[in-house]
């Protein structure tokens, strides 16, 4: 039976790395508001490294349609700029003597509407991906119960556990993706 365990840890994880990364390509959809998540997938040229914008600045939310963006040394502001602009998020960045406000500008309904299908057509993808970690659980199960490995009894076991488990994350990802499209549609 730890081997039954042990195909649905693995199955357990592979699904949850799914829904992780689901949930980062949410925090980069614009909702109107402003969100850090917008910027986090930022690289910035660190003195010949590539890091991640919040590794090299202090970055929050100003207010509701304001991303505040602090470098930690001051050099780093016209790199920072640089790598705002040529990352294509569409925000154009306003400079100060000590920092970048990135103004997140109204969306029109047709912008909110092209960005409900995004939110949609990814979370889709996360649905196959989920399915697809079943199916290929489902496949090496039933591989093991052919050369013995397993009896057709745990093979009934591991994939009824399996189907439990595909049902909850499909279904947390429908209820991500319906509260990230009420946040898009909000006005």
């Amino acid at each position: 039976m730890a081997e039954v365990d042990d195909i649905y840890s693995t199955a357990n994880t592979r699904m949850q790395k799914t829904i992780s990364a689901f949930e980062d390509d949410l925090k980069k959809i614009r909702s109107g508001r402003a969100s850090t998540g917008l910027v986090d997938h930022i690289q910035v040229d660190y003195y010949g490294s590539q890091l991640s914008l919040n590794q090299v600045a202090n970055v929050t939310t100003e207010d509701s349609r304001t991303i505040l963006i602090t470098p930690w040394e001051k050099p780093m502001l016209s790199v920072i700029e640089k790598a705002i602009l040529a990352s294509g998020i569409g925000l154009n960045p306003i400079a100060s003597s000590d920092n970048l406000r990135l103004p997140v500008p109204s969306m029109t309904e047709e912008t909110r509407r092209d960005i409900v299908k995004l939110v949609k057509s990814s979370a889709e993808n996360s649905r196959i991906s989920i399915r697809n970690t079943r199916r290929d659980v489902n496949n090496d199960v039933r591989q093991k119960c052919k050369s013995k490995e397993l009896t057709e009894d745990d093979q009934k076991a591991v994939e009824d556990r399996v189907q439990t488990l595909t049902d909850s994350f499909i279904k947390k990802i429908d209820t991500m993706t319906i509260k990230k499209e009420d946040e898009i549609l909000a006005i």
